[in-house]
């Protein structure tokens, strides 16, 4: 497991129309996954230690996001031989055991990771209404224990993007597990 930190990507930047699967194989675009208000796009997987440990956060603010008009979806780019725990049935099950309540996606050929720049599980992306990157940042300051969170981060961008306020200057990057490329 090789630690990773998103990357910088610039605001404004436009929600690709792409398609990824999902668990039952059907084609999904990303943009249809747009809530009235945005979208919340996690690449994310089944085993990373960071991506497991954000998972119950993640399910939590989903809902809330979505009584506020913004759709999550969370996007599996480690669909890889090398790490059968992230295998679409695996996905499968975890969306029964940890109650997932989004769309759980399959990024087959990691074409949708590239296009992102995505480069560890957890990364997140914040659109607003417009389909336009608002946030691409951590979920809050200590990723391991939610108890030991002192700052949210996610969730007051949220809310300053449905203010229609400026997105936060400061975007601290995610950090994670890196993303098991097919081609390297």
């Amino acid at each position: 497991m090789a630690l990773v930190a998103s990357i910088h990507v610039n605001q404004g930047w436009k929600l690709p129309d792409m398609s990824v699967k999902n668990t039952d194989g059907k084609v999904i675009n990303l943009q249809d996954c747009m809530g009235d208000n945005g979208l919340l796009l996690a690449f994310t997987c089944n085993h990373c230690p960071y991506a497991i440990a954000i998972w119950p956060r993640l399910i939590k603010h989903a809902a809330r996001l979505r009584a506020q008009g913004v759709a999550t979806i969370a996007i599996n780019p480690n669909i890889h031989p090398d790490f059968p725990e992230d295998s679409v049935p695996a996905m499968g099950e975890k969306i029964t055991e940890w109650g997932i309540d989004f769309p759980y996606l399959s990024d087959d050929d990691q074409s949708v990771a590239k296009a992102f720049q995505a480069q560890c599980t957890p990364d997140l992306y914040l659109f607003d209404g417009q389909q336009a990157l608002y946030y691409h940042g951590r979920m809050d300051d200590y990723w391991k224990d939610e108890n030991k969170v002192n700052t949210q981060e996610l969730l007051p961008a949220v809310d300053a993007m449905l203010a229609k306020n400026p997105a936060p200057q400061l975007q601290h990057p995610t950090i994670g597990c890196s993303i098991k490329w097919l081609d390297s």
